[in-house]
């Protein structure tokens, strides 16, 4: 699929994220693969999902377009998400459509700056679709400058210095939508319709929306806090 099409069919949608880490309960590549075939029942118009090995049973299960990441922690970084160029290589090694790397201003591993990772990978794969995971306009604003093809709201309030952020984050979508001219994608901390449709009204390109949909652990959690109230 080519890159304008890719954009064209989740522009105004929801990317459901199925994702499930190896202590939860629905860890496991036939589980995500499942979940993405209900997401595509239920109108996704994408998928987010982490792991080569996720990514490749999603793929043989729908034909929606694929935001793909590796977690993997580092001892010297904070940053966790495709952070080096080996989650790069990988990913692109499965054609994934969309990969998403933190862009957030820290330090990623081994020393490497934002700009010079991203130099290295747009050299290396200059046909395919970037998105950055940001947490602040600013990085935000570096990102468009960087030359990423797509800009969420992914990590506001998962970095130091954004952790009283509303959840979701629309004032920094708003601010976003002011000034950046790159599709944004509204993710993180959307917990309901309502605030979906809102995200889009502020100037979402497309929401990816993960908790809320596939870990039914939160879910319950937010129904009996609730209860006990």
């Amino acid at each position: 699929m080519r890159n304008e099409d890719i954009l064209r069919q989740i522009k105004g949608g929801l990317i459901v994220s199925c994702q499930a880490l190896a202590h939860e309960p629905l860890h496991g590549t036939d589980i995500m693969a499942k979940m993405a075939i209900a997401a595509k029942q239920g109108d996704a118009v994408g998928i987010r999902a982490n792991t080569v090995a996720d990514i490749m049973a999603i793929q043989q299960a729908v034909d929606l377009p694929i935001i793909g990441i590796i977690k993997r922690e580092y001892a010297d970084s904070p940053v966790y998400i495709s952070p080096t160029m080996d989650e790069i290589d990988a990913l692109c090694a499965i054609g994934v459509d969309i990969i998403a790397t933190d862009a957030t201003d820290r330090v990623r591993p081994n020393g490497a700056s934002l700009a010079g990772f991203f130099a290295k990978a747009r050299t290396k794969y200059p046909q395919q679709l970037f998105m950055a995971d940001c947490s602040t306009l600013d990085e935000a604003l570096q990102a468009e400058a960087l030359g990423f093809d797509l800009i969420g709201t992914t990590l506001s309030g998962y970095t130091p210095y954004t952790a009283d952020a509303p959840a979701p984050n629309l004032p920094l979508l708003v601010g976003m939508q002011q000034c950046i001219h790159k599709p944004l994608i509204a993710e993180g901390g959307i917990h309901s319709p309502e605030q979906a449709a809102q995200a889009l009204q502020c100037g979402a390109f497309a929401i990816v929306v993960g908790g809320a949909i596939t870990r039914p652990q939160e879910i319950a959690a937010r129904f009996t806090a609730a209860l006990q109230q």
